[in-house]
């Protein structure tokens, strides 16, 4: 058996404490719970991760990364402002109920009044998701695909909004609105401030 690297070490952890948080949520998980998950002994995690609180920063942060690294590298395979818009909008919901990447987010949230790094955290992610969308609809308006119906720094913010709102109620189990029916509601939106029927061939 090939004996694992203290980075894929790591990212074990990292992962496990992310399943640990979903599980337990973010105030009742326990060093012992990232173990059980991990399959490690409590002391193997401190050996890694001394403090148990910098481990679930670090999973917050892995989880986030799907919201902006992941689309903004997805994007970069995409030269129509059209075709970016409609992407970027179908991925920042969640797969489903009981997407983890969504639900550790959630227990994010959850915190963020009571711990300013977790607040730090969201914080950073809305602003660059914003400027994600900034982008799209700035370019989109400079070579004439879009009209905006107002500046685009506003209609990006209730981009970033809806989908957050609409994320929620996913998660929460709505019992009509699913991945595609908020992706066909914020799109609605989009359509609107754009000027634009938004039918994207991807």
């Amino acid at each position: 058996m090939t004996r694992k690297s203290r980075v894929e070490r790591r990212q074990d952890l990292i992962a496990a404490a992310g399943r640990a948080i979903v599980r337990h949520g973010l105030g009742g998980v326990h060093l012992n719970h990232v173990a059980a998950e991990a399959g490690l002994t409590s002391g193997a995690v401190l050996y890694h991760y001394p403090d148990l609180s910098d481990l679930l920063v670090e999973a917050h942060h892995a989880g986030m990364e799907r919201f902006y690294e992941v689309r903004r590298k997805r994007l970069e395979g995409l030269s129509d402002p059209v075709d970016k818009l409609v992407v970027t909008v179908r991925s920042g919901l969640p797969h489903g109920p009981d997407d983890p990447d969504v639900l550790l987010l959630n227990e994010l949230g959850g915190a963020a009044a009571r711990n300013r790094m977790y607040a730090l955290l969201l914080t950073t992610l809305y602003d660059r998701q914003v400027s994600m969308y900034q982008s799209i609809l700035d370019t989109g308006q400079a070579i004439g695909a879009f009209t905006l119906a107002g500046d685009s720094l506003t209609i990006a913010r209730n981009l970033v909004a809806l989908e957050d709102a609409y994320g929620y109620r996913i998660t929460a189990r709505h019992p009509v609105i699913g991945p595609q029916e908020a992706a066909e509601l914020i799109l609605a939106y989009a359509r609107t401030a754009t000027g634009n029927p938004l039918k994207s061939v991807h």
